[in-house]
């Protein structure tokens, strides 16, 4: 029982996740000390509220980092607002469309992670390259389609964003759920296997039967399926649709990824990391606020942590 005792905690710090969790309760306790114990919890509802949002296009950006080094989705930020505004503006404030607005509204964002893969497939332009290319025509046609126009959210759909269930978030227990759902996804699937297969070596995986354009054209439609969630449910929560309601989450998708604990270098997946790593970059953003710190201090912040997360991780490369 000693033996076990002992090996527990050492086998517990070995998982790349725990990190993350540490993180975000060690800034949260900084946090609390500086403001006297005032906001304690507080401060962990509006966090669980808050890092719902980062985790749902965190799974998807996830998914595409994990296919090999250049995978990544820069499109998100403009495809969340473009899907926000679709939900808005088909819901019109109706409660009877609310089912109507989120299915265009995951339809939108599909829609974008497919043109991002054709433009990488067909045309043959690396994955930065096109996502933030196509970023720029989405957010055209969410400028376009939404004129500038802030609609509000239907009462039960704005109202479901902000419930919570015995002082807990709605969303944040059903993105809980989720999570789990798209761990069993990567872990236990064959697809799952195969996206993991695919990002260790992709010629190795193709050989053994894996088919690797399939696989890759599947973790960007879900990419942009989850970020046309994310506009949908954001759109309702904030109140409203708007153009640049989705500009945070260019960084905030990526960090949570390498944060939480997937390789850059592709072939290793951690989705429970993804929430500690969402928790860790809200609380970040509260104990600078409560410091006095700027937007300017949050951003270089977190573009260090990034570095020093990519630095540490360096040399865990897979074989290619």
């Amino acid at each position: 029982m000693t033996g076990f005792s002992a090996a527990s905690p050492r086998a517990l710090l070995e998982k790349a996740w725990i990190w993350s969790f540490l993180g975000a309760f060690s800034v949260w306790l900084a946090a609390v000390i500086f403001a006297s114990g005032q906001g304690a919890a507080e401060m962990l509802v509006a966090a669980l509220s808050f890092s719902t949002f980062f985790v749902i296009v965190g799974i998807g950006q996830m998914f595409v980092i994990t296919t090999g080094p250049g995978n990544v989705d820069l499109s998100i930020p403009a495809n969340i607002a473009l899907s926000g505004a679709v939900a808005m503006k088909i819901m019109a404030t109706d409660n009877s469309m609310i089912a109507v607005g989120l299915i265009a509204a995951l339809a939108a964002g599909t829609g974008v992670g497919m043109f991002n893969y054709a433009l990488i497939r067909i045309l043959r332009i690396p994955p930065i390259i096109a996502t933030l290319s196509a970023s720029f025509l989405v957010q055209s046609c969410a400028i376009a389609y939404g004129r500038g126009l802030r609609i509000k959210p239907p009462p039960v759909f704005a109202d479901f964003t902000t419930a919570t269930l015995m002082g807990v978030p709605v969303l944040a227990i059903i993105a809980v759920i989720f999570a789990i759902v798209m761990g069993v996804v990567l872990n236990r699937t064959f697809y799952g296997r195969s996206v993991i297969a695919v990002g260790q070596n992709m010629r190795a995986a193709w050989l053994a039967g894996v088919n690797v354009g399939l696989t890759r054209f599947l973790v960007y439609t879900l990419s942009g399926l989850f970020a046309g969630l994310c506009g949908a449910l954001l759109a309702g929560f904030s109140g409203g649709a708007s153009l640049n309601m989705g500009e945070e989450y260019l960084l905030a998708s990526i960090a949570v990824v390498v944060i939480g604990g997937t390789s850059v270098a592709g072939g290793k997946a951690n989705v429970p990391g993804i929430w500690g790593a969402a928790m860790f970059l809200f609380l970040l953003l509260t104990m600078l606020n409560t410091f006095g710190a700027g937007a300017g201090v949050r951003l270089v912040m977190t573009g260090l942590i990034i570095i020093a997360v990519i630095t540490v991780a360096g040399g865990d490369k897979p074989v290619r």
